[in-house]
């Protein structure tokens, strides 16, 4: 999460993994759901840097990527999971 200090990231991570939890209809623990947002962020960050050279910054831009890329990750989840 670029601009934020770690408190932020963990505090970020938690609301965007809650959030992307709500909207996948799925069910995690906090832990899990701060997982998820901060490495959601760092997924679709990276995303974001390769195709436009850019990210969104502060707060409630590093919320929105956080909520995209946990999204992403629940959905890659439970692609494998149906899989195997």
């Amino acid at each position: 999460m670029t601009g934020i200090g770690w408190f932020a990231a963990i505090i970020i991570g938690a609301l965007a993994g809650w959030i992307a939890e709500k909207i996948m209809k799925t069910d995690h623990s906090l832990i899990l759901n701060i997982i998820l947002g901060i490495l959601g962020a760092v997924v679709f960050n990276f995303i974001l840097m390769t195709i436009f050279g850019s990210t969104l910054g502060g707060w409630i831009g590093q919320l929105f990527v956080g909520v995209v890329g946990a999204c992403l990750l629940i959905a890659l989840g439970q692609m494998i999971k149906k899989r195997g």
